[in-house]
């Protein structure tokens, strides 16, 4: 069973939560009971278009302000009215805490049933092909590229018989 830190934990070891994301940490989340709040690098908020859907403040809060606002930003998140908050150090933007259904919107997922608890920030794909799906055949994926795409399928089969 997934266990998820709580409130307090992450309000108390937001330095680590930094060093995680500069060390290539992905996004994770984090609640009372449950997949409340997601915290994510400020880059991956930006490549999935944050700015764009959601307001956010231009002010970089820092560690020490979050850590005292955190469990009054979790009421907000908790009742669906908090936005996606920015924070960092010395005013660089590293990393956001928003609620798990707005890192449901930024990433383009659906939300699950009511009642479902479910973490955002784990992936499940389902793996089965479809109906109709079949095998990739290079040379028709070649051609439907065009006759230069040709060419050079062509030319990196020679230059693997010679080298065979």
């Amino acid at each position: 069973m997934t266990t998820w830190a709580s409130v307090d934990e992450i309000r108390v070891d937001l330095v680590g939560v930094l060093g995680r994301f500069r060390g290539g940490g992905w996004a994770f989340s984090f609640g009372d009971g449950g997949p409340e709040a997601v915290m994510l690098t400020y880059d991956e908020f930006e490549d999935l278009g944050g700015e764009g859907k959601f307001s956010v403040p231009d002010e970089v809060v820092e560690l020490g302000v979050l850590g005292r606002e955190l469990p009054r930003l979790m009421e907000g998140v908790r009742a669906g009215t908090g936005a996606p908050v920015v924070w960092g150090e010395d005013g660089e933007p590293e990393a956001v805490v928003m609620s798990a259904a707005q890192y449901r919107e930024l990433r383009g997922d659906v939300q699950p049933p009511a009642g479902v608890v479910d973490d955002p920030t784990v992936r499940r794909y389902a793996t089965e092909p479809l109906p109709d799906s079949k095998p990739l055949d290079l040379d028709e994926w070649a051609a439907r590229m065009g006759p230069e795409t040709q060419e050079l399928l062509e030319e990196l089969r020679r230059e693997d018989r010679e080298g065979s």
